[in-house]
């Protein structure tokens, strides 16, 4: 397999084309984390299947191909040697029509409405519990399927994909930067990086560092405001009204002050191929480090409020638990991987520059797997983020006088292949991008970190109380837009 860092051009020619029994070989030899599973169109009614895999601990990225003619219809599963290849697989089933042989769960991903068959238990003490399409609070559509005996979830199993959007195809149609960033409403920062740093690395630009710093603590306000948030949506969820309050007023802080410094309170806008659209001046970097010092204080006395009371913990302890082996075997990536032990965080296994100049350090947390650890990874993560920003603003001082945009000729690189990683909140966003002869967009290829995650929610309730659901589905809260692209 060819290797290659995160947000470096290669050309197509030079990623492998693999005889399958090879490119099967191949992955589970290496064993790495999967990122991409896609297929693409060829000439002769072709489809070239490409593989990419994370080298978490080495920074590093493979990526290798194969080629299925017009009559090769299928393929023996890589899911039963690596269990994380499930949902790549059978998302590429469902739009090229390519069977993985033998794989255990092949399921719909996103085309389910007609036909969707879902897992049967009999007896007399089990009965089906469904929730959604159609939701009582203000959230977007998904079907969810309990196999209960009374009060305890046997099984769980969701159903999405009620949007179609058809994102990747739009991208290729009319790329921008502000469909980029409507992909998925509450990681505009992630989505709208990740995409401008695929452009700009097809168009050869190099953004100042000034642009550089400000994504970076735009990022981080993002990471600060929505995980705020989900303190106060669990609070909601364990009727604990104080927290929910507190947690609720304090997050309007964080967003307000994104507000002030591009006009949007989720960062629309700010950000832009070859650069960003508005300064961080000091005069409001000053105002924002004062409000963020009340953001931290007031967390803090809130989240330890809460960990002293026993009902509240009563509540988040051993609720929703999942093991580090299961969800390293499901493949679940970000929050919800860290809470249960799996340590994969991009910014630090794919790291910039700014990593090392600005020596952030990547944070030990102990992980019990369970709705009170993703309850307090959130809490440490604001104030890691507090931290980084801190340092960020402080940099930003040197580089006053940078420019904010770097003017691009829009003529993107032929036959060429870029990936980028941004670690959102939720997780890693991935970002791949193809090019052609003529240097137009060919592929576009979208990996959400719900994509991953939403069957390890599944996993997470199993034996737990059909009434802890909300509040295990709040402690992941994954994306249906993500999923849904």
């Amino acid at each position: 397999m060819l290797k290659i860092k995160n947000n470096t051009k290669i050309n197509i020619n030079e990623i492998p084309i693999l005889p399958i029994k090879d490119f099967r070989e191949e992955i589970i030899s290496l064993n790495f984390r999967p990122i991409g599973f896609f297929g693409k169109s060829s000439e002769n009614d072709s489809v070239r299947l490409f593989a990419v895999l994370a080298d978490d601990k080495a920074g590093d990225i493979y990526i290798s191909s194969t080629k299925f003619s017009a009559n090769e219809k299928s393929y023996e599963c890589l899911t039963k040697e690596i269990p994380a290849f499930h949902i790549f697989e059978r998302e590429f089933y469902e739009q090229f029509g390519i069977e993985p042989l033998n794989h255990p769960w092949l399921k719909p991903v996103r085309i389910n409405q007609d036909k969707y068959e879902f897992f049967e238990m009999t007896g007399e003490e089990v009965h089906q519990v469904a929730v959604g399409p159609i939701h009582a609070g203000v959230i977007e559509p998904g079907h969810f399927r309990f196999m209960c005996n009374g009060e305890t979830v046997y099984h769980l199993e969701i159903m999405l994909g009620y949007q179609h959007r058809g994102i990747e195809e739009l991208i290729l149609k009319s790329p921008s930067n502000q469909l980029a960033e409507s992909i998925c409403g509450d990681s505009v920062i992630a989505y709208n990086t990740a995409y401008s740093q695929i452009m700009e690395t097809l168009q050869g630009v190099q953004v100042s560092d000034k642009a550089q710093l400000i994504r970076k603590a735009a990022l981080e306000m993002e990471r600060m405001a929505i995980h705020i948030g989900d303190l106060g949506a669990i609070a909601g969820d364990i009727a604990y009204l104080m927290g929910a309050s507190v947690f609720g007023a304090t997050r309007t802080l964080v967003i307000n002050t994104m507000l002030e410094f591009c006009g949007s309170r989720f960062g629309r806008g700010l950000i832009c191929t070859g650069g960003v659209n508005y300064d961080f001046t000091e005069e409001k970097i000053n105002r924002a480090l004062k409000t963020f010092e009340k953001v931290i204080k007031d967390v803090e006395r809130m989240v330890n409020t809460m960990l002293k009371s026993s009902t509240v913990m009563s509540r988040l302890e051993k609720t929703g638990t999942i093991s580090m082996e299961r969800a390293k075997e499901a493949g679940l990536v970000g929050m919800a991987a860290k809470a249960a032990g799996v340590e994969l965080d991009s910014r630090f296994d794919f790291p910039d520059k700014w990593m090392d100049e600005l020596h952030f350090e990547k944070k030990k947390f102990k992980a019990t797997g369970d709705v009170n650890a993703r309850f307090k990874l959130r809490y440490k993560e604001i104030q890691q983020s507090y931290s980084m920003i801190k340092k960020i603003f402080a940099k930003l001082q040197e580089y006053k006088n940078d420019d904010l945009f770097v003017s691009a000729n829009n003529q993107l690189s032929p036959n060429s292949f870029v990936i980028s990683i941004v670690e959102g909140w939720r997780g890693e966003v991935v970002h791949i991008a193809m090019t052609d002869v003529n240097g137009n967009l060919s592929r576009y290829k979208i990996k959400d970190p719900s994509f991953n995650n939403w069957y390890g929610l599944a996993l997470a309730v199993r034996n737990n109380g059909v009434s802890d659901f909300p509040l295990c589905n709040k402690s992941f809260n994954l994306s249906y837009a993500g999923n849904d692209l």
